[in-house]
């Protein structure tokens, strides 16, 4: 029997019933080691050296892994495939490492990205070993993170009483915000005007028009600066009679929207449907999870 690990219960409980009894498949319930926060957890003179803890409910979970894993025959790493998918299998292999639990046994890294008895027998089908580069990738990320926010948050505290903290991505973010705010106020405001005007053809069809040109020379955006010279062009065009110079016709061609990244899922369910980020991300697991159909995952 090999043990399996998943992030998530729910995710385990529907790749077992595909895996059947040779496989017992264990959740680590998402990161199972994190950077203390205090001086000295992560250390630049030395490397960028990182010091990691495992908070009680995670040390039992790791606990019941190690057991699962001393009685199988090895020991099967399928979390997410992204960069903390691959960071959660690093940390859970030096854990069990630490721990003396895997002797000689053989480890391997699983990846799909569907919940689907296809797509994870496949996976199943075509281990690999864990991706050094992504596990580096977010060390850096989780090293920068460390640094920026623990470094900066107590100047922030006694800057601002009442500040939360300071991080390496709402930090610049606040940046950005901020200088698009100097520009708003910066901004001055000038007034200008359009003219558009519903016309009827001899089928009595109606359609509107936006005067883009007028007295020989082509408007631009701000050519009609206030509404005593918008009134003066409309009564000038009031009862005038207009015809087409030149038709064109050409098709079209429209392109379906690019997959959503996460922010671009969240900005359309929050315009679209209303949800918090928080909810949109709820459902979102859910569905990357599966929804039982019939004994099959959809």
């Amino acid at each position: 029997m090999d043990v399996v690990v998943v992030e998530s219960p729910a995710k385990a409980k529907t790749i077992n019933k595909y895996l059947g009894k040779n496989y017992r498949v264990l959740a680590s319930f998402g990161h199972v080691r994190d950077l203390p926060a205090k001086d000295g957890s992560v250390r630049p003179d030395e490397d960028f050296a990182m010091s990691w803890s495992v908070d009680t409910a995670s040390g039992k979970r790791l606990a019941d892994i190690a057991k699962a894993v001393k009685d199988a025959d090895g020991l099967i790493l399928a979390t997410d495939p992204d960069r903390e998918g691959e960071a959660i299998s690093w940390h859970v292999l030096e854990v069990l490492k630490q721990k003396r639990a895997l002797k000689d046994k053989p480890v391997s890294r699983v990846v799909f990205n569907a919940i689907t008895k296809a797509s994870v027998l496949d996976a199943m089908a075509n281990p690999r070993q864990i991706d050094a580069p992504l596990v580096d990738a977010y060390l850096a990320r989780r090293a920068l993170d460390y640094l920026v926010g623990f470094t900066l948050s107590p100047v922030l505290w006694r800057k601002l009483p009442g500040a939360r903290s300071a991080g390496r991505v709402q930090s610049v973010a606040l940046r950005l915000v901020c200088d698009r705010e100097l520009e708003i106020e910066r901004f001055i405001r000038e007034e200008y005007w359009q003219i558009a005007a519903i016309l009827n053809t001899p089928r009595n069809d109606s359609f509107e028009a936006r005067l883009t040109a007028f007295a020989g020379k082509k408007l631009q955006k701000l050519d009609i600066a206030n509404k005593a010279q918008a009134d003066d062009i409309k009564a000038m065009l009031e009862g005038a009679s207009f015809k087409a110079l030149s038709v064109e016709a050409k098709p079209t061609k429209r392109n379906p929207g690019p997959p959503f990244t996460t922010s671009t899922l969240q900005q359309a369910a929050s315009s679209g449907l209303g949800f918090s980020a928080t909810r949109t991300m709820q459902v979102a697991q859910r569905l990357y999870e599966g929804m039982d159909i019939g004994g099959e995952t959809a």
